[in-house]
């Protein structure tokens, strides 16, 4: 199996686990730091290859996919990629 294809693969699979699991009751308030962080990042790092989506175009289980996807492309931290995805959903 080439790199490529196993790397697909995690990300597929990371994807499923991430969009089937179920949120706890009561589930902390979004962090004000991570969201700053998170928009800097968003508009750093989304739009130097192509136009970024509007934040409220997606569903949570959307970006959950589009963002994992895109840290395997784009090679980013997953810290940052969490921060990204915190962003976005917060707009749902």
């Amino acid at each position: 199996m080439k790199t490529k294809d196993i790397l697909l693969t995690v990300s597929v699979l990371a994807t499923l686990a991430t969009a089937t699991a179920v949120p706890a009751q009561g589930d902390a308030p979004p962090d004000p730091a991570q969201m700053a962080r998170g928009a800097q990042a968003w508009s750093d790092h989304c739009g130097r290859c192509h136009n970024v989506r509007a934040p409220d175009e997606k569903q949570d289980y959307e970006w959950d996919i589009s963002v994992n996807h895109m840290r395997l492309i784009g090679n980013l931290p997953g810290q940052t990629a969490e921060d990204i995805k915190a962003f976005l959903k917060s707009s749902n």
